[in-house]
C-alpha cells in the first residue's frame, strides 16, 4: 500500500453500515460485522472501503446529523473497535475512507446545544444561521429557501429566532464565514488521519458556503442556472474552493498523503472540474454518469463531457452507477428508458418494470464503468445485482423525505435494505442466526441473491465482478489514463484503451459482430460466435 495515487484508479467500496453487516445481533449492520467480512472484500478485488457515518448520532438522517465528529455511534461499536477494523483492514490491503458531514451538524451537537442557550447576536450563535423572521411579529421564515427534503428550509425557536437547515430541522447549517468552524474541521481531519484513516469522502460538498444576506431565490424548487452558479446563495458558490484548498494542504502533510472524494451535484462538468483542481480535491463523483438513461447516446455524452472536462486540470474521472441516496441500478434499468426521469424511486414507483432486462442492462453497465480510465465507486449489494425494495412497509420508512414531503415521497430506504449473505438463516445472514430481525425487512426473493449462493456460480453477478475486477486489477492495460472511440453503430459504444484492449456496449435491441481482429477477454451476458447480444458489455483484447 505504498502507492500515493492509488485514488487514480482504484475501485472503492462504500459501506452504508447500518446495513452491511450485523456482527452483535441487534438486527444493525456494526464495525463487528464490517471485521467480519473484510475477507470478501479482498476476494471481491476492491481497494478501499468508504464508511458512512458512523459517529454518534440521534440518527434524524441515518447518521448525517452527526453529534460529535471524533467518536463513534455506541450501537456500531466503539473507538477500539474502530481502531482495530482500520488495522485489519490495512492487512487486507484495502484502505479506508470515512464519511464528513460538514455542510451541518446535528441540533443534539455540543455547539447547537450551546446556540440555542445562548443569546441572540452571541458568538454560539455565530456559528450557525440564526435570523429574525418576516411578516408580523416575525412569524414568517427569514426568505423562501427549502429543505431538500421537503418543507421551508427553516425552524423557529421558542425565543422567535429562525435558524436554517438546507435538510432536516434536526440538521442545523454551520456557518463557514465563521473561522471556529475552519478550526473544527481541521482538528478532526487531524483526529481521524492520526487513526490512520486514509481518507474522507465530502457530504454536500457544493453547500457549504451561503451568501451572508441569505436572499430569496428566483424559484425555491428549481435547480439552479448552470451558468450563473456564484449567483445563486447557497450552491456552488465560488468562495467553497478557499475551503478545498486548505483541506489539501492539510491532506498532503501526512505520509502517505491522504484523499478526499467530493459529492458535489454540480451539472456544469466544467464547474464540476473546479473541485478537483491541482489544489483542490482529489476526485469528486460523477453523477452525470449515474443520472444518465441507458443509451448510448446518453452514456457517450457523460463521458465525453466528464472526461474533456477533467483533462484540462490533470484529474481522473470516478465513475458510479449507484449509491445509498438512488435507486438501484437494476431497478433503474428495468424501466422503458424513455420513461425514466430521475434516479430516485420516486421518479421510477409505478412504471412498468422489466427485471430480468434490467439485471441485463446492470451487468453491462457494470463493464462499462470499469473499463473506463479513473477510479470507481461500488454500493453495498451493486455486485449482487440488488434490486430497489419499493414496497416497504410506510411505518417502517426512516428517511426524513417521507414526513417532510407529507408521506407523499417514500425516499431513500428502498435502497438500504440490509445484505443477503445466505440463504438459510431468518436475516439471510444479515446477523447471527439467533439476531433480532433486520431494521429493515428483506425480500424473501433475495435468498438465491445472496453472497454465499452466487460465490457458487460461475454465471452470477457476483462472479462477474469478481472477474472484472480480477482483470482490471492485474491487466496493465487498465492502468492509464486513454481512451479512444471507435467508428461503431449509433446504437453501440466502442472505445479502445490501448492498441490491444477494447470495450463494446450494444445498447440496441439488435445483436451486432465482434470487430475483426478482437477476441472476448470478458462478456456481460453469453457472447456465441463473436455476436454480441442486446444489453451486453465485452472486454476486447488482441
Amino acid at each position: 500500500m505504498t502507492d500515493s495515487t492509488w485514488w487514480r484508479h482504484s475501485v472503492t467500496y462504500q459501506i452504508y453500515i447500518r446495513s452491511f453487516a450485523d456482527g452483535n445481533g441487534d438486527g444493525l449492520g456494526d464495525i463487528a460485522g464490517i471485521r467480519s467480512r473484510l475477507p470478501y472484500l479482498e476476494e471481491l478485488g476492491v481497494d478501499a472501503i468508504w464508511i458512512n457515518p458512523w459517529y454518534p448520532s440521534p440518527m434524524a438522517d441515518g447518521g448525517y446529523d452527526v453529534a460529535d465528529y471524533r467518536a463513534v455511534e455506541p450501537t456500531f461499536g466503539t473507538m477500539a473497535e474502530a481502531e482495530a477494523m482500520i488495522a485489519e483492514a490495512h492487512e487486507h490491503d484495502i484502505r479506508v475512507m470515512l464519511d464528513v458531514v460538514p455542510n451541518h451538524s446535528s441540533d443534539e451537537h455540543r455547539w447547537f446545544v450551546e446556540a440555542v442557550a445562548a443569546e441572540p447576536g452571541s458568538p454560539e450563535r455565530d456559528r450557525y444561521f440564526f435570523r429574525e423572521g418576516t411578516g408580523p411579529d416575525g412569524a414568517e421564515p427569514p426568505n423562501n429557501w427549502l429543505s431538500f427534503f421537503g418543507g421551508p428550509a427553516w425552524t423557529r425557536l421558542e425565543d422567535g429566532w429562525w435558524y436554517l437547515h438546507l435538510f432536516d430541522a434536526k440538521q442545523p447549517d454551520l456557518n463557514w464565514s465563521n473561522p471556529e468552524v475552519w478550526a473544527e474541521f481541521d482538528d478532526m481531519f487531524r483526529f481521524w488521519f492520526d487513526r490512520d484513516v486514509d481518507g474522507f469522502r465530502i457530504d454536500v460538498a457544493h453547500s457549504l458556503m451561503k451568501d451572508w444576506d441569505l436572499p430569496d431565490v428566483d424559484d425555491p424548487v428549481a435547480a439552479p442556472d448552470p451558468d450563473s452558479h456564484d449567483d445563486h446563495p447557497y450552491l456552488d458558490r465560488d468562495q467553497v474552493h478557499d475551503v478545498y484548498r486548505r483541506w489539501r494542504k492539510l491532506a498532503d502533510s501526512y505520509d502517505p498523503p491522504r484523499v478526499f472524494v467530493a459529492e458535489a451535484w454540480v451539472p456544469d462538468p466544467v464547474r464540476l472540474a473546479d473541485y478537483v483542481r491541482s489544489d483542490e480535491l482529489h476526485t469528486t463523483f460523477n453523477f452525470p454518469f449515474l443520472e444518465s438513461r441507458w443509451t448510448a447516446a446518453d452514456m457517450r455524452t457523460a463521458i465525453d463531457r466528464t472526461t474533456a472536462a477533467l483533462r484540462d486540470v490533470g484529474a481522473p474521472a470516478t465513475w458510479v452507477l449507484s449509491n445509498h441516496d438512488v435507486a438501484r441500478t437494476v431497478s433503474r434499468y428495468a424501466r422503458e428508458q424513455a420513461d425514466v426521469d430521475g434516479h430516485n424511486l420516486d421518479s421510477i414507483l409505478g412504471k412498468p418494470a422489466d427485471f430480468a432486462v434490467g439485471v441485463r442492462r446492470a451487468r453491462a453497465a457494470a463493464l462499462l464503468m470499469l473499463g473506463l480510465p479513473g477510479a470507481v465507486y461500488l454500493y453495498q449489494g451493486e455486485e449482487l445485482g440488488l434490486p430497489e425494495v419499493e414496497d416497504l412497509p410506510t411505518e417502517l420508512l426512516a428517511d426524513p423525505t417521507w414526513e417532510r414531503s407529507g408521506r407523499e415521497l417514500r425516499g431513500r430506504d428502498g435502497c438500504r435494505v440490509p445484505l443477503p449473505w445466505a440463504d438459510e438463516t431468518p436475516s439471510l445472514g444479515f446477523g447471527p442466526r439467533d439476531g433480532a430481525a433486520p431494521w429493515l425487512p428483506q425480500p424473501e426473493a433475495w435468498g438465491p441473491l445472496s453472497a454465499a449462493e452466487q460465490a457458487e456460480d460461475p454465471d452470477s453477478m457476483l462472479s462477474l465482478y469478481r472477474d472484472a475486477l480480477r482483470i482490471r486489477g492485474t491487466d496493465e492495460r487498465f492502468s492509464g489514463d486513454s481512451m479512444s472511440w471507435l467508428p461503431a453503430d449509433e446504437q453501440v459504444l466502442l472505445f479502445s484503451r490501448t492498441d490491444t484492449l477494447a470495450c463494446l456496449v450494444n445498447f440496441g435491441p439488435e445483436p451486432v459482430d465482434v470487430p475483426d481482429d478482437w477476441s472476448v477477454l470478458l462478456s456481460s451476458s453469453p457472447v456465441v460466435d463473436d455476436v454480441v447480444p442486446a444489453d451486453t458489455a465485452v472486454w476486447l483484447g488482441r
